[in-house]
C-alpha cells in the first residue's frame, strides 16, 4: 500500500472517530490539549518577564505605557493574528516624582519615620514643602462629620480590611471608600492633609497606592497611603501621648492628559464573523513596582490564550479580540472607550458583542470563573465546571467580571461576561506596590491560568448559542 495513501487513511478514520464523539468529551479532550501546550511549551513567563522587565511600570500617559503599546502589538503579529490597531484614548497623566516622606514628632523630643506614598492623583504637599499637625485617627469615612476639632489638622483613615472575609477582593471593596473619598471627606472637615491605610491584609511597611478623587467644589488636600505598619503605629502612639505630629511632604504633580490607547487583535471568526468576543487585561499599571500581578499577568494570559488556541489548532467560529487595555488604575478611560465603539458597532448592527472576559485578580493558580451574565446563561456556564474539575478549578459562580469589559454591560444585547478567579489570598500582599514583580510571580501558576482562559474561551466560542439564529 502506497505510504501517503495509508496515512491518508488513517487521517480519516482519526477525524471521523473524533467527530463521532460527545460534544463533552470532545471539549474534554481539546482542554487537555491546551494544558498540554501550555506546561510544555509556553512562552508566557518569558513574555511577563520582557514586560516588567524591559519596560518596567506602565502608568498611564507615561512613556512606558507608550512602549508597552509597541510591545504587545509586536507580540500579536508574532503569534499570527489577523490583524491589530491602536484604539485611541485619551489619558490622564500624572507622576509621584521622587518625594514622598514622613515622620512623628512624639512631645519627648523623638522623631519616628514613617513609610508613605502619594495616591494615585494626589497634589503635592504645597510648594513642595512639608506640612506638620496633629492627627485625627477615624475608621470610616463619615465620623468626620460628628467631630468638631478637625480644622488644620491631618486625618488617618485607619479602617483595616475586614480580616473575616474568606473573598479578598470583597474585603478590598468593602475598604476602598477611604482611599477614593478620604481626601474630600477630610477636606470637608478642615483638614490640611489626608493618610490613608494600606489596603492589604498584610502587616508590613510597604504602602499601597492606588487612585484617589477630589470634587472641584471642595479644596483639595495632599493624600498618601500609609502602611499598615505605621498606621497601627500611630494609633498606639497618639493613645500615649495626644500632642504629637505628624509631618509629611509629597512633590507629585498633574500633567497635561495624553493620546495613548487600547492594543486589539482580531482573529476574525469562521462562521459569525460579525460576532465578537472579546478578552483582555490592561496594559497600565501603577509608577511602583513592575506591574507583574496587576495586570502584566491578565496581559501575557490575554496574549497566551492566542498562541495557546492557534497551537492546539483551533478556528474559532466568532471573531475573537484580544485587548490590552489602557488606564484602567486611575480612570478606565480605555474600558469606557472600548465600550463606546462597540455600542456604535451593535447599533449599526455590524458587530454583535455577545461574551467578554478579564483577567485582572493576578497570576495565582486559577480557582474558577465568575459569571456577570442574565440568569437564563447561568445553566450553560454551570455545565462547564466538570469539564474544569480535573485542574482544580471549582469556582463557577455569579459575580463581578472585571472594571475593562464592566461598560459592556450597558449594551442593548448584554454580553456573557467572565472573569478568570485566582486564588486571592496572597494578592494584596502586591498589589499596588514595590514588591508587584515578576519574581513574585510563580511560572506554573501563571501558565495555569492561561490554560484556563483559552479554555473557557473555547467552550464560549463553541457553544454560546449565536443571536443570529434567535
Amino acid at each position: 500500500m502506497n505510504y501517503k495513501f495509508a496515512l491518508f487513511l488513517i487521517y480519516l478514520i482519526s477525524y471521523s472517530s473524533l467527530a463521532q464523539i460527545p460534544s463533552n468529551e470532545q471539549d474534554s479532550i481539546l482542554i487537555r490539549e491546551i494544558y498540554n501546550e501550555v506546561l510544555a511549551n509556553s512562552e508566557i513567563y518569558s513574555n511577563l518577564r520582557s514586560l516588567t522587565k524591559d519596560i518596567g511600570h506602565r502608568l498611564s500617559g507615561s512613556p512606558q505605557a507608550d512602549q508597552a503599546m509597541v510591545w504587545g502589538a509586536n507580540l500579536f503579529r508574532q503569534y499570527g493574528i489577523d490583524s491589530v490597531f491602536i484604539m485611541p484614548v485619551e489619558v490622564p497623566s500624572w507622576t509621584r516624582n521622587d518625594i514622598a516622606e514622613a515622620r512623628v514628632h512624639i512631645s519627648d523630643g523623638r522623631v519616628i519615620p514613617l513609610h508613605i506614598t502619594a495616591l494615585g492623583g494626589s497634589i503635592s504637599t504645597p510648594n513642595n514643602s512639608a506640612i506638620r499637625s496633629k492627627i485625627i485617627i477615624v475608621k470610616h469615612i463619615n465620623e468626620l462629620a460628628e467631630i468638631d476639632n478637625v480644622d488644620g489638622k491631618i486625618v488617618l483613615f485607619n479602617r483595616p480590611m475586614d480580616p473575616v472575609l474568606i473573598n479578598t477582593g470583597a474585603a478590598y471593596g468593602g475598604a476602598n471608600d477611604q482611599r477614593s473619598y478620604g481626601a474630600i471627606k477630610a477636606s470637608e472637615a478642615g483638614a490640611i492633609g489626608a493618610l490613608v491605610r494600606s489596603l492589604t491584609h498584610s502587616l508590613d511597611t510597604v504602602p499601597h497606592t492606588g487612585a484617589m478623587r477630589y470634587n472641584d467644589k471642595v479644596e483639595k488636600i495632599p493624600a498618601a497611603a500609609i502602611s499598615t505598619v505605621d498606621a497601627r503605629l500611630l494609633t498606639q502612639l497618639l493613645e500615649e501621648d495626644s500632642e504629637l505630629e505628624v509631618e509629611f511632604v509629597m512633590n507629585c504633580k498633574t500633567l497635561p492628559n495624553v493620546t495613548q490607547g487600547n492594543v486589539v487583535g482580531e482573529w476574525t471568526g469562521s462562521t459569525y464573523p460579525n460576532e465578537v468576543i472579546t478578552l483582555g487585561g490592561h496594559l497600565d499599571s501603577w509608577d511602583i513596582g513592575e506591574g507583574a500581578h496587576d495586570d502584566g499577568a491578565g496581559v501575557v494570559h490575554t496574549i497566551e490564550t492566542l498562541r495557546l488556541l492557534k497551537a492546539v489548532g483551533y478556528t474559532p467560529k466568532r471573531t475573537i479580540r484580544f485587548v490590552l487595555f489602557i488606564n484602567e488604575e486611575n480612570g478606565n478611560r480605555g474600558g469606557i472607550e472600548y465600550a463606546r465603539i462597540a455600542n456604535e458597532e451593535s447599533l449599526s448592527g455590524d458587530k454583535i458583542y455577545i461574551a467578554a472576559m478579564e483577567s485582572d485578580a493576578g497570576g495565582f493558580s486559577p480557582r474558577g470563573f465568575s459569571l456577570d451574565a442574565p440568569y437564563d446563561q447561568f445553566e450553560l456556564f454551570k455545565n462547564w465546571q466538570s469539564l474544569f474539575e480535573p485542574y482544580g478549578l471549582y469556582h463557577f459562580k455569579r459575580g463581578w467580571a472585571g472594571v475593562d469589559i464592566g461598560p459592556l454591560k450597558k449594551l442593548d444585547h448584554r454580553p456573557f461576561m467572565v472573569g478568570l478567579k485566582p486564588d486571592g489570598q496572597r494578592y494584596f500582599d502586591f498589589h499596588h506596590t514595590e514588591n508587584d514583580t515578576f519574581e513574585n510571580v510563580h511560572k506554573r501558576e501563571l501558565e495555569l491560568g492561561a490554560a484556563a482562559m483559552a479554555s473557557i474561551i473555547m467552550l464560549i466560542d463553541k457553544h454560546l448559542p449565536s443571536p443570529n439564529n434567535d
